[in-house]
């Protein structure tokens, strides 16, 4: 039972140690095998790979991809101008000597980018300060690229990489400058905004003022003629108004009246106190008689006054009944002092009650 057990540990060891020796290079890396903390071999092939097992060999794998370097902070850099610029970078690399980068940078790709970022930002402070800013912005930007790229040629084979690009991302003045540049572009936009609105604030009042003065043009053309059509038709109105007139009395008073009526109830609040039976209101009663005949008149006034005077007769007994009927001895005196007037006298009041009675009958007919 032990020597089984020793066995197939034996057999474990022995498959564990195997393992180790078998190692697989991907064809996006590059193999470095060790030993004794040596570089032994650099393996670029890719494969299942042979070596001893540690601590005897160890093997480290480096990616031979295409790295990108952005510009980790932004520094500026003077112009030949003595005017600052911001510029972000990037660097395209990879690794080309696997012995000379890891004796340099090891393992690890970040150390590589700390200690590449200040070359590439010294050698584009070298291009910069050699020309204006009109070059670096758009007339020199490419050649600035190229130059840098051939200045880092150097210093990337002591690193054991190779450039293969270097781009200008942005170009930009510092943030002082670059608010002050804004300040002056806006006053300068606010300045042409400015003349802009005041030039067309004329305009405007001068088109406003060349609009009034047509109104008024127009408006006193067409008071002049609604002024001469209305004074036409007023005179066309009055010759026919003094023809139909003429023809017609009646309806010409009639008319004058209607006009008399609209003047005075053309308010609501008007107030008149008027007889009914007043001259203004005869058209309303309708159309005077025409003048009669005075026989016409004085028989309709006659058969009134046959009326009244029935009734005045009856008047005048019921007057002359109260007398003796009330008081026979006083009507009984007064006839004894009638009796001894003389005729003259008896005369002369009937002509007085006669004279007195026609004023009377005179009166009430008119």
């Amino acid at each position: 039972m032990n020597r089984i057990g020793l066995i197939v540990g034996l057999a474990l060891l022995a498959l564990m140690a195997a393992a180790s020796t078998l190692f697989v290079v991907d064809q996006r890396q590059v193999a470095v095998i060790y030993a004794l903390g040596e570089i032994k071999e650099v393996i670029t092939e890719p494969g299942l790979k042979v070596k001893l097992p540690p601590p005897f060999q160890n093997v480290v794998f480096l990616d031979r991809r295409i790295q990108t370097l952005d510009s980790p902070d932004v520094r500026p850099i003077f112009t030949a101008e003595k005017k600052s610029l911001v510029i972000d970078w990037l660097v395209k690399w990879r690794v080309a000597e696997p012995r000379q980068f890891i004796r340099n940078n090891g393992t690890d790709i970040r150390n590589l980018e700390t200690r590449l970022a200040p070359v590439v930002h010294a050698a584009f402070n070298e291009e910069v300060t050699k020309r204006t800013v009109g070059g670096v912005l758009s007339l020199e930007r490419d050649k600035v690229m190229q130059d840098v790229r051939a200045r880092l040629d150097d210093d990337a084979k002591a690193f054991g990489i190779e450039i293969l690009d270097v781009r200008i991302k942005r170009v930009d003045f510092v943030a002082n400058i670059t608010d002050s540049i804004y300040s002056r572009m806006r006053s300068e936009r606010q300045q042409v905004a400015n003349q802009l609105r005041s030039t067309g604030g004329a305009e405007g009042e001068k088109i406003r003022a060349d609009a009034d003065r047509q109104r008024q043009i127009i408006v006193a053309e067409a008071y002049r003629d609604a002024q001469k059509i209305k004074g036409d038709g007023d005179a066309r109105a009055s010759a026919i108004f003094a023809e139909a007139f003429g023809r017609d009395p009646q309806f010409a008073e009639f008319y004058r009246s209607l006009e008399a009526y609209r003047a005075s109830f053309r308010n609501k609040g008007d107030v008149m106190v008027i007889d009914p039976s007043s001259e203004f209101f005869r058209a309303m009663r309708g159309p005077s008689p025409a003048p009669a005949a005075p026989a016409k008149k004085w028989s309709a006034v006659g058969a009134g006054a046959w009326d009244l005077l029935l009734a005045a007769c009856a008047l005048m007994l019921v007057l002359e009944g109260l007398l003796p009927f009330f008081s026979p001895t006083a009507w009984r005196r007064l006839f004894e002092q009638a009796t001894r007037l003389s005729d003259g006298q008896i005369r002369f009041l009937g002509l007085s009650s006669m004279l007195l009675g026609i004023v009377l009958l005179l009166l009430f007919w008119n």
